[in-house]
């Protein structure tokens, strides 16, 4: 039979940090006390120096925390991180502390990133600059082999910042489809009937939306972050860790699957009244302590599988090798970084007074109803989609043409897209409504008056028999754009050159009339887009 091996979690330590160490006769050397009250004294300094520079971007990060459920766990991830960072103080003081001019460079690094992020008011930028100026602090006071004692809990810290919105949103539609699919898998292996399109289930007499807070995300980030604490904690061969880690993405993918699956069936017992109020509460909360029991279960069996290597190196030293304590007096490295992170403080209040230009337009109250012969009925939009898509101004109508056929016309406007605003993406809006893509392409559209071409993407979209043809692209500034990644290219770019954030989502749709083909629906697309392309200046700037 195999040796059981067990999870050994480091006991905290026997002895004080400042009480000696014993030298190679074994009697207790007496050691300096570190100057603790200068340090401290250093380190709130610090820290009100870095609220100061941050203050804006911080303000944000506390609001995501508390009102964005998928990053609520955030609140825990720094004093996590200082936790650790104090349990491993003796292996910091082993691996000897020799402030170094390291730190000036790092944390120039993250001037730099201040500068780009507050003047772009990306706040992904920012968040990544704290992280490097943190890192430049502890380099310069620290050293970097004691610094790399506790790259961990700095790097842990990573797991704190909000994915930046395009992402967030990218990976929460493909996690819609796969938690849908998932999901019906589990209604139709109990024997359910449920058919799934795009986004939504349909279960007969009653359909499920799989809505973007269903998607998986609040599971999916806590538990990697959650996994990764777990894998620094189980002190076991590098392999194991990594299994641990990578083994949290499918879980919370399988397990949120499984859960939908279940609300599908308590809504076929109990009707719609399961899907919504205190019972969806309560199977994320039952479905969550699952997967962390999973997780548990997971490091047990790992523990037992091959040979655990030995505990040489425990998260907490019972006793370390003799080594620098901190330095009695300011590291010349740390007093300079003090000085530049003073003048990124007093830099701030400039750079966060600094105002977009917002060119003037014409609302789309006055846009016209006829164009060409194509004559349009304005539609209001429902007040949970204008919450969620937070423009400032938008269009949405029905246009017919002068030969018969319809094109749903709608746009999105954006004073700004920096402070978490921007256009969605109809990639991940469209199979929200059941519609599933088909394919996906870029194509030219002729203006009829100029004869110029501009791109845009050509998606076909169907939901049972019914299909449509979607064009859309982004108006930004001057330029039109197909890519949404290039889209915060041009938007950072602008943001630093013109002051200008402003721009809008263009989307035209029309659907298969009984007996048409793609090619006459195309044409029909096209031509309506050639018209409304030149219509937009007045309501969209360049």
């Amino acid at each position: 039979m195999g040796q059981t091996h067990e999870m050994n979690f480091p006991a905290p330590p026997l002895t004080n940090a400042s009480s000696g160490a014993a030298d190679s006769s074994g009697q207790q050397r007496p050691k300096r006390l570190p100057d603790t009250v200068m340090w401290s004294a250093i380190g709130t300094v610090s820290a009100l120096l870095i609220g100061i520079a941050y203050a804006h971007s911080l303000a944000y990060l506390v609001q995501q925390w508390i009102e964005n459920d998928n990053f609520s766990y955030g609140f825990f991830i720094p004093v996590i991180s200082v936790a650790l960072i104090w349990w491993k103080r003796e292996a910091i003081r082993a691996a000897g502390i020799v402030p170094s001019w390291w730190g000036i460079v790092v944390l120039a690094i993250g001037m730099g990133l201040f500068v780009v992020g507050e003047l772009a008011t990306l706040y992904a930028i920012m968040h990544l600059s704290l992280w490097f100026v943190i890192v430049g602090l502890a380099l310069a006071a620290l050293g970097p082999r004691a610094t790399w004692a506790v790259a961990f809990p700095l790097g842990y810290l990573l797991t704190m910042f909000p994915l930046p919105q395009m992402l967030q949103q990218n990976l929460s539609a493909s996690l819609q489809l796969l938690s849908s699919s998932f999901g019906v898998g589990c209604l139709q292996l109990i024997g359910v009937t449920a058919f799934r399109e795009g986004n939504v289930i349909d279960l007969g007499p009653i359909q499920l939306q799989v809505v973007e807070a269903c998607s998986g995300l609040r599971y999916l980030f806590p538990l990697v972050s959650l996994a990764l604490l777990c894998a620094y904690l189980f002190q076991d061969r590098m392999w194991k860790r990594a299994v641990l880690v990578v083994s949290a993405v499918p879980l919370a993918i399988l397990l949120n699957g499984v859960r939908i699956g279940a609300i599908g069936v308590l809504v076929e017992w109990y009707g719609q009244g399961a899907a919504v109020g205190f019972m969806h509460f309560f199977e994320g909360w039952v479905v969550f302590v699952v997967s962390l029991a999973v997780l548990y279960g997971e490091m047990r069996l790992l523990a037992r599988v091959g040979e655990s290597r030995e505990m040489s190196r425990p998260l907490v030293e019972r006793s370390a090798p003799a080594g620098e304590d901190m330095p009695a007096r300011l590291p010349a490295s740390f007093a300079v970084c003090l000085f530049l992170l003073a003048g990124m403080a007093l830099l701030s209040y400039p750079l966060q007074g600094r105002q977009d230009i917002v060119p003037s337009r014409q609302s789309f109250l006055d846009f016209p109803m006829d164009i060409s012969g194509w004559r349009g009925t304005p539609m209001t939009m429902e007040r949970v989609y204008v919450d969620t898509l937070r423009f400032d101004d938008y269009l949405l109508a029905d246009f017919q043409a002068p030969a018969g056929g319809a094109v749903n016309l709608y746009v999105a406007y954006y004073r700004s897209q920096k402070s978490g605003q921007s256009a969605h993406s109809p990639k991940t809006c469209l199979p929200g409504g059941g519609w599933e893509m088909t394919s996906m392409t870029e194509v030219p559209v002729i203006e009829q008056e100029t004869g110029h071409a501009f791109h845009a993407n050509r998606v076909v979209i169907q939901k049972g028999d019914a299909r449509q043809i979607v064009l859309y692209w982004f108006k930004q500034r001057e330029r039109l754009v197909t890519n949404e990644y290039l889209v915060k290219g041009w938007l950072l770019w602008d943001s630093l050159m013109k002051r200008r954030s402003d721009g809008a989502l263009i989307r035209l749709v029309a659907p298969l009339l009984p007996g048409e083909d793609d090619q006459a629906a195309d044409r029909r697309l096209r031509q309506f887009a050639s018209l409304v392309k030149p219509a937009m200046s007045a309501y969209v700037p360049d």
